[in-house]
């Protein structure tokens, strides 16, 4: 029996950057679907290319779609929030749309960033935050993965994106590993669909070429 799982996220391109690997593994016997918080209007491309936020948009949010498709994802649904703008004042909104869907989808399983956001954007803690509290009021919803990364000390070094760059887990903090050697090419191709935000496609290719086809999640069950 295919069971449900549901991804939420902040940004078009964090599913395929993410854990996009795990969702196209899950995706072949389970019924995958992706909540999207904005539609990254204020991605790093917006400023690069001139190009008006409406339009930016649009096209991130088409680049979603065409990676979900890629990655087997049945759905994808978009909250309508502003890229940029998560943080404490719309905790309560935010969740409220959050388990609006989660009780029409009946997940098993939810799929998030670990508590740090991954990279310490503050759209991605407060998806993490807010989607872990609504894990615990639904109780049809028996798991949490919330997608981390492994310490690498030449990535920790070198980022200068944020002010906060978490340093990532050690192996022995990891609860669970997803070996994505056998879906690599699919969850390349779904994070070439985002071509608007080349400049991060470039960045987190020439660290993965030195690391281990893996992704990693903190997990947590009820009982």
């Amino acid at each position: 029996m295919r069971k449900t799982v549901v991804g939420v996220f902040a940004h078009p391109d964090d599913e395929a950057f993410g854990p996009g690997g795990t969702l196209a593994k899950l995706a072949k016997e389970n019924n995958v679907y992706l909540l999207c918080a904005t539609k990254g209007e204020a991605g790093k491309q917006y400023k690069i290319s001139n190009i008006k936020n409406q339009k930016l948009q649009k096209i991130r949010s088409r680049e979603l779609l065409e990676s979900a498709k890629i990655l087997g994802v049945k759905k994808v649904y978009f909250l309508g929030f502003k890229d940029g703008t998560l943080s404490n004042n719309l905790y309560h909104e935010l969740s409220a749309k959050i388990k609006r869907h989660l009780m029409k989808l009946k997940p098993q399983t939810l799929i998030t960033f670990e508590p740090r956001g991954v990279s310490g954007h503050i759209d991605h803690i407060t998806v993490s935050f807010v989607t872990s509290f609504v894990f615990w009021k639904l109780p049809f919803i028996k798991n949490l993965w919330q997608f981390c990364r492994l310490y690498s000390k030449e990535r920790f070094e070198k980022q200068d994106y944020f002010i906060y760059f978490p340093k990532g887990y050690n192996r022995n903090e990891i609860d669970k590993i997803v070996k994505t050697d056998d879906v690599w090419e699919t969850k390349l191709k779904a994070m070439m669909c985002h071509k608007s935000q080349l400049h991060d496609i470039k960045r987190i290719l020439k660290f993965q070429e030195k690391l281990p086809k893996e992704e990693y999640f903190l997990v947590t069950r009820k009982n």
